[in-house]
């Protein structure tokens, strides 16, 4: 007879004298729960949580939505500022969502930008409402914010909330850190530190009422 248990012979589980809790460790490897760390042990390693799997609830939010207070603070507002292309003052928004670098297709036609073709042409579904959207361009944009002057590469696109939108790409090369709190983003550019200080919202307000009288 062969406890299941402790692993002893000359007794079943049920009549197993070893109340300790043994932990499988592998392939005829077992423990005793008293050389496991406690649960509440403070100073363990830190718990991983990994992304939950299944089906996503799909959620739409337009870039130029804002809050309707009149409080000017940064909690619910997504990066936005102003930048010298070409000496033209554009819009430019910084979002984390994006996966590409963006800028808008009627920026590029009045400012008669060089285009290429794109190495890997997708579809995009969320830009608007006609259907899936065929990216198959590039354009290489010279900007500047004060003392920052830099060039990125653009996939070309309809969008309308702002002139360029910098996304994922544009944050992993420099390396930016955002301050949830002040929405400034931090980053170091040819060895010199820059931050970004964010658009007032109601500047913001004003900035898209005046490229929606524009188009």
């Amino acid at each position: 007879v062969k406890c299941f248990k402790c692993y002893g012979r000359g007794h079943v589980q049920a009549q197993c004298p070893n109340q300790r809790t043994l932990f499988l460790k592998g392939v005829d490897e077992y423990t005793s729960g008293e050389d496991e760390p406690s649960e509440r042990e403070e100073g363990g390693e830190d718990e991983r949580v990994a992304p939950l799997e299944g089906e996503l609830l799909m959620i739409r939010r337009t870039l130029n939505n804002h809050p309707r207070t009149s409080i000017e603070t940064q909690r619910e507002n997504i990066f936005h500022t102003r930048c010298n292309v070409l000496e033209n003052i554009c819009s430019l928004i910084v979002d984390s969502g994006s996966s590409c670098n963006c800028c808008s297709a009627r920026m590029v036609e009045k400012l008669n930008l060089q285009v290429v073709p794109h190495p890997k042409p997708y579809k995009l579904q969320w830009l608007n409402e006609n259907g899936e959207l065929s990216v198959d361009k590039q354009v290489e944009i010279k900007f500047s914010i004060g003392n920052y002057k830099d060039k990125v590469l653009c996939d070309v696109v309809p969008m309308e909330a702002c002139h360029i939108l910098l996304g994922r790409p544009w944050q992993f090369d420099k390396k930016t850190l955002h301050d949830g709190l002040t929405n400034e983003i931090s980053f170091t550019h040819k060895l010199k530190k820059f931050v970004l200080s964010p658009l007032p919202h109601s500047q913001v307000v004003k900035d898209q009422i005046q490229m929606k009288h524009k188009r």
